[in-house]
């Protein structure tokens, strides 16, 4: 299930519902068209959620078996992305190697996003960042 929250979800409105994405690229076009509904500007803030994005489905899918919910949610002058999965292993750091294709994503993630958690549960864990964005 995909979950877009909002500031007006707080007031009552439903969350927009969805089959979970398991690919960066459907994930990416979820994320445009929440950003659009929370009126983001286009720019290198928009371009940074949409690659925590894509890096996050992708380490879930390549990683752990597969999405099982991208939860996005704006906050003033935020958005924060969360990726469920089903493995109980934390995301750690790879030695990166330009020779290599692969290691660059976490490192991306945590440059790019103001904050970023890890939850780990008895049923998955979720990574979630925060990231500036003006709305």
């Amino acid at each position: 299930m995909i979950v877009h929250s909002s500031e007006e979800e707080e007031e009552g409105h439903q969350p927009l519902q969805g089959t979970s994405p398991q690919s960066a690229g459907r994930a990416r076009n979820v994320t445009r068209g929440f950003l659009s509904a929370v009126a983001a500007r286009a720019g290198a803030e928009t371009d940074a959620v949409l690659l925590v994005v894509s890096e996050l489905v992708t380490n879930a899918v390549r990683h752990a078996g597969g999405v099982t919910r991208l939860h996005l949610a704006a906050g003033p002058g935020t958005v924060t992305v969360s990726v469920e999965d089903a493995s109980t292993t934390a995301p750690r750091p790879r030695q990166t190697d330009a020779a290599r294709p692969g290691g660059f994503g976490w490192h991306l993630v945590q440059e790019l996003s103001a904050d970023v958690r890890v939850s780990i549960g008895p049923r998955g864990k979720t990574v979630s960042a925060v990231l500036p964005l003006s709305h």
